[in-house]
């Protein structure tokens, strides 16, 4: 795997522009939308809006107290919603984002309790499917990218099997194709002592310790 650390948000081509349009007025109003991620077809609403959050749970079906991961468009949105950062943190994102890497970070005072872990932390990456990252970077805030699925089944690869979860509750999808990933992003908590995996995925322990190795920290 090749570094992501490049900082520019892709572009993601004049076809998709109405479709960034439609969900990023969606987002602006409370509603839920679903989009592409390099893992699986998330469901994104805006998250720090409390009724907004309400809305994708009852959606979902999903216990209160499971947070749900964000996404953001780059290093400093995503540092913006931590009380601190540390070294391993920082460089496991110049690493890996953007990328399959979801980093538990200690949540800044603020944030909606349904983004915070029984630890503390907020869980965000910086995704790198453009689609994922252009909708973000307009937004100007951090989205869920919990996945497309009601809880207990399987999440959403295209837009059809997103639809047949949600389409008599939902209208806007930006369909990015059928998604080829074969996990979910890795999350990861790394703090003074080392590093832990909350839940294996697409990054291998492996290629963490090795990209921790290389630097001294």
């Amino acid at each position: 795997m090749t570094p992501n650390t490049h900082a520019t948000v892709p572009s993601c081509g004049l076809e998709y522009e109405a479709d960034i349009a439609r969900a990023l007025a969606a987002l602006r109003s409370g509603q839920v939308v679903v989009y592409p991620t390099e893992t699986w077809y998330g469901m994104g609403v805006d998250a720090l809006s409390i009724e907004a959050l309400d809305r994708l749970f009852a959606l979902k079906a999903r216990e209160a107290d499971k947070p749900v991961g964000l996404i953001v468009h780059d290093q400093d949105s995503a540092f913006a919603l931590a009380r601190e950062v540390t070294p391993r943190a920082r460089l496991l994102a110049e690493r890996f984002w953007p990328g399959a890497l979801t980093l538990v970070l200690p949540a800044r005072s603020g944030l909606p309790r349904a983004l915070i872990g029984p630890g503390g932390g907020v869980a965000v990456r910086v995704s790198s499917h453009p689609l994922a990252r252009a909708l973000a970077a307009a937004f100007r805030k951090p989205i869920t990218a919990t996945s497309a699925n009601p809880a207990s089944l399987p999440p959403a690869r295209d837009i059809t099997e997103a639809k047949a979860y949600f389409g008599a509750h939902l209208s806007v999808f930006v369909d990015g194709g059928r998604l080829s990933a074969q996990s979910s992003s890795t999350l990861v908590r790394a703090d003074e002592q080392g590093f832990t995996i909350l839940r294996p995925g697409a990054i291998s322990a492996q290629e963490i310790t090795l990209a921790l190795s290389q630097r001294a920290l």
